[in-house]
């Protein structure tokens, strides 16, 4: 499958210059209802889920260690129920709700980590952030050729760290723990972005939604995964749109496989497993619809990726109102 045409001018233009227009769009979020077998919390229910996993993204090749890119059946179902909870609390309080069709700017702290003063040692120059930026706007935006989201990034701060014990970033360590403690600024509406070489062959992760702001809070891209980085085939910035998909609540195209719920989205299609490269055609379920290879939110190359559905788009702006509006 070749790239859609105004991707391919969209990545060709990140890729060449630091300056990049945004292509910001107001259109109103598809609201979709999210199908879900968990609609609803046992009456009462108000603990947030015990579990502290995060969501990632692997390369072709890559292995995680502690495997933090699939959840379990429990983990789905305890998410799930915690978000109707989450909203039955706002609902409640009826405070700080986004209103379905509004356009929601969120403000974004990128740490740079480094191990010295060189590329090689993590010192990404700040074209490729900004880079990054436009990237995401333009994602979020349906500019790429999937649904418009609510949602778009203003850069407020860059702050680079130079710290040995910090590099590379190891998912589940308490180095990273130490990091994110240290540095972490803003609300839970902030997203704290983390960049530096990666453990375990990851491109990044990132944590789920709480109704509690918690430290960990965030998303870790592998830097090279930039717009102009040196990641071979994942260097267009989809690491970065994959990742903040699961800082807004959503799963992976292929959670739950072909069977009960999946991603929890109505509009995505049932996918066995996680997609590599860009198999065009691919259908690993008796269900409709092939395989969601181009979704932002599977594994395939930064060329091959491009969209998100209006489903999609309706259960971020849903878990948005529940957790991070302030």
């Amino acid at each position: 499958m070749g790239l859609r045409p105004n991707l391919l001018t969209r990545r060709t233009a990140g890729v060449a210059t630091s300056t990049l227009a945004l292509l910001l769009s107001t259109a109103a979020v598809g609201v979709v209802p999210a199908a879900s077998a968990f609609s609803a919390a046992p009456a009462g229910v108000c603990a947030e889920p015990a579990d502290a996993h995060a969501d990632a993204r692997v390369a072709k090749g890559g292995h995680a260690k502690l495997d933090p890119n699939h959840l379990t059946a429990k983990q789905v179902r305890d998410r799930e129920a915690d978000l109707a909870a989450a909203q039955r609390e706002r609902a409640n309080f009826r405070t700080g709700a986004v209103a379905p069709l509004a356009t929601v700017t969120i403000p974004v702290v990128v740490h740079v980590i480094q191990e010295n003063s060189t590329r090689a040692g993590g010192n990404i120059p700040d074209s490729l952030i900004t880079q990054q930026i436009s990237v995401l706007n333009q994602a979020y935006a349906g500019s790429t050729g999937g649904a418009a989201t609510a949602f778009s990034f203003q850069l407020t701060k860059i702050n680079r760290v130079t710290n040995a014990s910090w590099y590379p970033i190891v998912q589940g360590s308490s180095a990273e723990r130490s990091m994110k403690t240290s540095l972490r600024e803003g609300g839970k509406n902030t997203l704290n972005m983390y960049l530096g070489e990666l453990s375990d062959g990851l491109l990044g992760w990132a944590t789920f939604p709480k109704r509690t702001l918690d430290k960990m809070d965030g998303v870790v891209v592998l830097n090279e995964s930039l717009p102009g980085g040196s990641a071979t085939n994942y260097n267009q910035g989809d690491t970065g749109t994959h990742e903040i998909g699961h800082w807004l609540n959503l799963y992976h195209t292929f959670q739950g496989g072909c069977s009960g719920s999946g991603d929890s989205v109505s509009d995505t299609p049932a996918e066995a497993s996680p997609a590599y490269e860009c198999p065009t055609g691919r259908d690993t379920c008796s269900t409709t619809g092939k395989d969601p290879i181009t979704n932002f939110m599977d594994y395939t190359y930064d060329s091959c990726m491009y969209q998100f559905t209006a489903g999609q788009a309706s259960r971020m702006l849903t878990a948005w109102n529940a957790y991070r509006a302030a």
